[in-house]
């Protein structure tokens, strides 16, 4: 029975206060606990695709790299699992969002990269980021099967019903998402509704856990713009879709303990998987069906 921490933070503009600010968050979930820790999608920096400039690609690095010394140094020290979001530099001109998955140990166990990449105003990640090749994976840690989705992920159910045949138990969901200021007032509790839906229905649909770890705090990397306002909200649901813990709109280190079992005896009851009907899904690879 794994406690699961989220470490929801806001951002300074400095990456080097980000990953000490992370460490610390790191070492005080431990201390209460926590067996696997997420810290939200591209920690280390300011949420800055909201403006397409290629200064920014100087915020990437390899991994390994010296975020993944950090984190691994954390997690060996800790004796828990890490699930972290890096800028991701592969090559010259190619670069990912990509989370990765350090064992009680240290060791890097891999990495995910981000399958599906929005381009919406002020979240213009297709100019900094290449989509994912490395399908959706799982990744058998000391305290349990995690698969690492990151933030745009978490409005496909095809990824999580995937990363659930594979073998997850729990997914986790690194996230950058908010407001809009000038559309909050009219579309702001309608959107974080669908978002917390979606995602409790991944939870239903595949009898699982779900963890996703939003950042907060009022972000303008633009001094001319309106910024983005990320809402926090970071919550983990049980295989029922219930609400095991939330967070609120600011700093906070959520944590909650998770029963695995649990998984079975949900799938027993409501045993969507053994129902499914693959040989009438040929059409979902399909981008629509005339």
């Amino acid at each position: 029975m794994p406690r699961v921490a989220l470490i929801q933070s806001v951002a300074a503009a400095d990456p080097e206060i980000n990953l000490r600010r992370a460490l610390e968050r790191i070492r005080e979930a431990s201390a209460r606990g926590a067996q696997v820790i997420c810290l939200q999608e591209l920690f280390r920096s300011l949420y800055f695709c909201q403006e397409e400039s290629a200064d920014h690609f100087t915020l990437a690095e390899p991994i390994p790299g010296p975020t993944c010394e950090a984190l691994s140094a954390a997690a060996k020290e800790s004796e828990a699992v890490i699930v972290g979001s890096l800028f991701e530099r592969r090559a010259p001109g190619v670069y990912h969002n990509t989370a990765v998955v350090f064992d009680a140990d240290g060791s890097l166990l891999g990495r995910y990269r981000k399958m599906h990449i929005p381009d919406d105003p002020l979240f213009y990640e297709k100019f900094y980021f290449t989509p994912g090749d490395l399908g959706f994976r799982v990744f058998e840690t000391r305290h349990g099967r995690i698969a690492p989705l990151v933030c745009w992920d978490q409005w496909y159910p095809e990824a999580a019903r995937l990363a659930s045949l594979a073998g997850a138990e729990l997914l986790v969901y690194p996230t950058a998402i908010g407001w809009h200021p000038s559309e909050k007032e009219e579309w702001g509790e309608r959107q974080r509704d669908a978002w917390r839906i979606v995602q409790r229905s991944h939870a239903v649909a595949n009898g699982l856990y779900v963890a996703a770890v939003n950042r907060c705090g009022h972000e303008r990397p633009i001094p001319a713009g309106d910024g983005v306002e990320f809402w926090g909200g970071s919550f983990i649901a049980g295989p029922l879709g219930e609400v095991l813990a939330e967070a609120g709109d600011s700093d906070e280190i959520l944590l909650a303990d998770l029963d695995f079992a649990r998984i079975e005896e949900t799938r027993q009851g409501w045993p969507f998987l053994r129902d499914r009907r693959i040989d009438a899904y040929q059409d979902l690879t399909r981008r629509l069906v005339d």
